[in-house]
C-alpha cells in the first residue's frame, strides 16, 4: 500500500492541511479555522477531527498515513517538539504540541517552526530545487527565516536560529520592533515596515506622489500599492523600494557571508512583487557580499506560495521515518 504523509501549516487564523504523496505531490488539501479560544487548547483536537473526516470522505484507513508533520508559529524545542511560546495562538510556558498531536491523531508527529518548514518545502519542491545549503527569508506582516545546512535545518541551542527579521540593519534612530529592539530588518522589509517607510517619506516629500492620491482615496496604503505605484513610475515609491531593497540586500549579504548558501529564497506576500523586488535586492547583495559568496550564492523568489508549509511538513516526516 502506498503511504501518504499528512502536512499541516498552523496559522493564527486558518490551519492548512494536505495529504501528500511520498514523492511530494499534494493529493488533497483543505483549510479549517484556527480556534484560538481558551489559549488554543482545541487546536490539536480540531486537526485530528479534520483528518479523520477527510479519510472517511476518501474511504481510506488511517494506516495509510505514515505520519504528520506540522509547522507552528513559534520557536520549537527540536528534542521534544514542544513550543516555547506562540503568542498569536495563546500557547505559552513550553506547550507540548508534539505529545498532544500524537495523542489526538494516533500518528507519529514531527514539529518545527513555520518558517523552517517553508524553507524545507522550497528546498524539496520549490525554488530551492534540491539545494542542500539554503536560506529562506519570508517577507510578510513580519520577517521570518529558515536556514538549511547540508540538507538539515539549523535550529540553534534554543530553537531560535533563522530569526532573520531581527538582524539589525538600522543602527541609528531605528524604529522599535515587537521583539523589544530597534532597527530590525522586520521594521523596514516587512509589509508593515514598507508602509511605514512610505508614510515617513510622504511627510517630507514636497512633490505630488501617486501615494498621496491613494491615501486620500483609501485612507491608507498597502505594500502592494507602493510596488504598483513604483511600477507605474512614481519617483517616491521607487525611492522607498530602493531603500528597503538596500536593507534586505545588506542583511542577506551578511547571512550569506557567514553561511555561503547555494541559494537564498525570498518568500511571503511581499515577494509577490517578483523581479521588481528581486532585481534591486540582487544589486544590493552584490555591493555588500564577499566576492566568493557573491559569485556562488543565487537569490530567487519562492515558487510554492501557500503550499510551502504543508510540503515542508511532509518532508519533515519523510526525512525522519522513511530511512
Amino acid at each position: 500500500m502506498e503511504k501518504w504523509i499528512m502536512g499541516v501549516d498552523l496559522g493564527g487564523t486558518t490551519t492548512k492541511l494536505a495529504i501528500i504523496s511520498f514523492y511530494g505531490e499534494i493529493l488533497h488539501k483543505w483549510e479549517i479555522p484556527t480556534d484560538i479560544s481558551e489559549n488554543g487548547k482545541n487546536i490539536t483536537v480540531n486537526i485530528a477531527k479534520a483528518i479523520d473526516a477527510k479519510l472517511e470522505e476518501l474511504g481510506e484507513p488511517k494506516s495509510k498515513l505514515l505520519g504528520i508533520g506540522m509547522g507552528a508559529p513559534g520557536p520549537v524545542d527540536d528534542a521534544t517538539g514542544a513550543i516555547y511560546e506562540a503568542v498569536n495562538i495563546g500557547w505559552k510556558d513550553y506547550y507540548p504540541l508534539k505529545d498532544l498531536l500524537e495523542l489526538e491523531t494516533s500518528l507519529p508527529a514531527f514539529i518545527d517552526n513555520d518558517a523552517n518548514i517553508a524553507a524545507l518545502g522550497e528546498m524539496w519542491k520549490g525554488a530551492g530545487n534540491g539545494a542542500k545549503d539554503l536560506v529562506c527569508v519570508t517577507l510578510g506582516t513580519g520577517v521570518g527565516g529558515g536556514v538549511i545546512a547540508n540538507g538539515s535545518l539549523v535550529h540553534g541551542v534554543s530553537g531560535a536560529a533563522g530569526e532573520i527579521g531581527h538582524i539589525t540593519v538600522v543602527t541609528e534612530n531605528g524604529s522599535a520592533c515587537n521583539c523589544g529592539n530597534a532597527g530590525c530588518l522586520e521594521t523596514v522589509a516587512s509589509a508593515t515596515g514598507i508602509v511605514r517607510l512610505a508614510k515617513e517619506a510622504l511627510e517630507t516629500h514636497t512633490e505630488v506622489s501617486k501615494l498621496h492620491e491613494i491615501i486620500n482615496n483609501n485612507g491608507n496604503l498597502s505594500a502592494k500599492d507602493i510596488f504598483e505605484s513604483a511600477y507605474s513610475g512614481d519617483p517616491l515609491a521607487n525611492e522607498v523600494i530602493q531603500k528597503i531593497s538596500n536593507y534586505l540586500g545588506l542583511a542577506i549579504a551578511n547571512i550569506a557571508n557567514a553561511l555561503n548558501p547555494e541559494k537564498v529564497i525570498l518568500g511571503g506576500g511581499v515577494s509577490k512583487a517578483g523581479d521588481q523586488l528581486l532585481d534591486p535586492v540582487r544589486a544590493a547583495f552584490s555591493r555588500y557580499a564577499f566576492k566568493r559568496v557573491r559569485e556562488s550564492t543565487q537569490i530567487d523568489i519562492a515558487t510554492l506560495g501557500n503550499d510551502a508549509g504543508v510540503i515542508g511538513a511532509a518532508w519533515l516526516v519523510k526525512s525522519e521515518l522513511a530511512n
